[in-house]
Formats: C-alpha cells, sequence, structure tokens
C-alpha cells in the first residue's frame, strides 16, 4: 500500500518580507494556504497539524460535511515544508514559537485576504494547540474555536514521548550530527527510526490488538509501521520535523500573557469552545482538557468515544469523522438538510 504522492492542488503563496519572530529576529517569511469557497461570507480557518500538509487538512470540507457551505482557509505551519522552514530556506531562525504562527496566520487574514473575522478556527493536534492560542492572542477574531486531539498546554507526558523519536533521529549515523545537507545527504535511517519510534503512540493497544490496520489495507502490523509510518516520515526533512518538535514541546497559552499561567490565559478565551479529545488519546488525554473545559468561559466538552487513538482526531476513521462532523454541525448551526441526518449518537 504505497504512500500517496504530495499533493499541492490550489496551494498560493503569501509572503511577509519582513516577519519579526519571538525571538526578535526579522526574517522574510512566505505563508502557504488555499482557499476554499472563497464567495463565502463566513471564513473558517484550519492551520495544519504536525507532520500535516495543506491538502491532508481537509477533514469536514466535502460536500454535505459541516464546512462545505463555508470559505475554508487552510494554512501550513511556519516550518512544516510547504510555508518558510528550514528545508527551503537555510537562513530559517533555529526556533519557533506558535506565537509566530499565530502572528503569521493573522497577517495572511487581515493583510492579504482583507479578513476581518472568523466564524471558527479548527484545528487537529498541533492545529488545536493552535486553536487555543488563537483564543488567546485575538479573542475578539472569532466566534467558535474547535480544538481536536489538543491542548493549551504541552504535558510533560507528551514533552517526553516526543524525546524519543527525537532522539532517535538526531542519533542516526546518517543525521551527520545535523551536518547532513552540508554533506549531501538525506538521513534516511534517521526519519525512518523517527516513524517507527513514533508508531505505536498515535493508537491505542485495543486498536492494535483489534488489528485495526487491516481495515486501512495493510498485511499485518510490519506492513503498517513499515509502509504508513517510516514511509511517511522518510518523505519530511529532519529539521522541519525537529523545529516544530521542539514547538510542540513548548506549547503553552500562558506566553501569550504577562501572568504566564496557562488556566488563566484559558479565562481570556471570548469565544465558545468545542472541545473534543480522544477517549484513547495518548498525546493529549481528555483529563487534560476537562481541566482546561473548566477555565473557559464558553465551552463544550465532548469526547470522541474510539479505539482509533490520538488519530481519530484527524479523520483516520469514518465513524469518529462522522460524529466530530455532526458536533461541528451543531456547533455552527448549520442547516443543511443532509446534515441533519448525521447522528451525534456514537
Amino acid at each position: 500500500m504505497p504512500m500517496p504522492e504530495y499533493d499541492g492542488t490550489g496551494i498560493e503563496y503569501y509572503v511577509i518580507p519582513s516577519f519579526q519572530f519571538t525571538s526578535h529576529v526579522t526574517h522574510p517569511v512566505r505563508i502557504a494556504y488555499r482557499s476554499l469557497n472563497s464567495s463565502s461570507p463566513r471564513t473558517v480557518l484550519i492551520p495544519t497539524c504536525y507532520g500535516g500538509r495543506i491538502n491532508t487538512t481537509l477533514t469536514f470540507t466535502s460536500p454535505n460535511q459541516s464546512l462545505s457551505s463555508y470559505r475554508v482557509i487552510v494554512v501550513a505551519m511556519l516550518g512544516n515544508g510547504e510555508s518558510s522552514s528550514p528545508s527551503n530556506d537555510p537562513n530559517f531562525p533555529t526556533g519557533l514559537d506558535y506565537r509566530d504562527q499565530i502572528n503569521a496566520q493573522y497577517s495572511l487574514l487581515t493583510e492579504h485576504l482583507g479578513i476581518r473575522e472568523l466564524e471558527a478556527v479548527i484545528g487537529f493536534s498541533m492545529g488545536g494547540q493552535q486553536t487555543y492560542y488563537w483564543g488567546c492572542m485575538h479573542p475578539n477574531f472569532m466566534k467558535y474555536l474547535v480544538p481536536t486531539c489538543g491542548s493549551a498546554k504541552t504535558s510533560l507526558h507528551n514533552y517526553a514521548f516526543l524525546e524519543g523519536p527525537k532522539a532517535a533521529l538526531t542519533n542516526s549515523v546518517d543525521y551527520e550530527d545535523g551536518a547532513y545537507r552540508a554533506k549531501g545527504r538525506k538521513p534516511t535511517r534517521g526519519l525512518r527510526a523517527f516513524g517507527r519510534t513514533y508508531c505505536a503512540w498515535a493508537l491505542s493497544a485495543t486498536w492494535f490488538r483489534e488489528r485495526k490496520f487491516e481495515t486501512m489495507g495493510f498485511h499485518d502490523v510490519e506492513d503498517f509501521i513499515k509502509t504508513r509510518w517510516e514511509d511517511s516520515f522518510e518523505s519530511w526533512d529532519a529539521e522541519d520535523l525537529l523545529i516544530l518538535a521542539r514547538m510542540w514541546q513548548a506549547g503553552d497559552v500562558g506566553k501569550t500573557s504577562e501572568h504566564g499561567d496557562y488556566l488563566k490565559a484559558l479565562e481570556s478565551i471570548k469565544a465558545k469552545v468545542l472541545v473534543m479529545p480522544s477517549r484513547t488519546d495518548t498525546y493529549f488525554p481528555p483529563e487534560d482538557s476537562e481541566t482546561e473545559v473548566k477555565h473557559l468561559k464558553d465551552a463544550e466538552l465532548a469526547v470522541i468515544e474510539t479505539v482509533w487513538g490520538h488519530m481519530a482526531g484527524g479523520g483516520a476513521n469514518d465513524e469518529d469523522t462522522k460524529w466530530m462532523d455532526g458536533k461541528i454541525a451543531d456547533l455552527l448551526g448549520v442547516l443543511n438538510a443532509d446534515l441533519g441526518k448525521l447522528s451525534l449518537s456514537h
């Protein structure tokens, strides 16, 4: 089961000639994005996730899904290889902060696309973390936030998980202590080790026990690990993966405020928030979401009851995607006869 080729359909670019990073470095950046249904008066923003590209981040936008009548802007994170990143800019800064992502996206929306308000920001995983940052940094800019399988602050357990794949990559012989480009090499062994180390965390023990990989067309667990994870991450640039992983580890919306307390920062969010964690997510467990919801002014906690772990929130399983789509439709008040057929029971 070969991995699909990169899809650049519909991607556009916006250049910010003099972008100031939170590290106080000023450097030009290029933001990659795709706009769907441009004539619609209501706009939804969807940032990419870790390992996500623009055209793999179109969940909920198909005909008869909750966002099909909205103008949807899908934007690639800085560092993902589509927007400015270490892989396409040799002078790209060595560090990234979630605030950099939101500042760049805000510039794209307001200065380039002329958008003055959003109906919603919806994101999965690192995209979910960006939704929380959006709510804290621009509380009057959107009506709704939908973080799916994400958190307002990266937990210590999540931090420790990421150390494993990072170490597998940076300790590989072909990573060359970061000098692989200068030596004309690609750290293939390191990238494949990254994917193999990452794999088990993305899905639940029950998922593996029930051999769900067979429903995806894989012959056995080794075929799944090799094709879905090793082959997929081999297509990435090592420094792109590492700079985003470090940003993920440092995620904390408390940094958007003077007091530095992420729970107090959540209290500043004015949008209505639909928080959708997966019951079996090992990155962002629902217990973290329960804590966050207690500090949000207007929020609903809707746990995805699934064995698909973290991947449930990214559209990996049709049943979970249908359920999430129904919750989003309900939140947005989407009036559509076909959407009305969606069952909100799981």
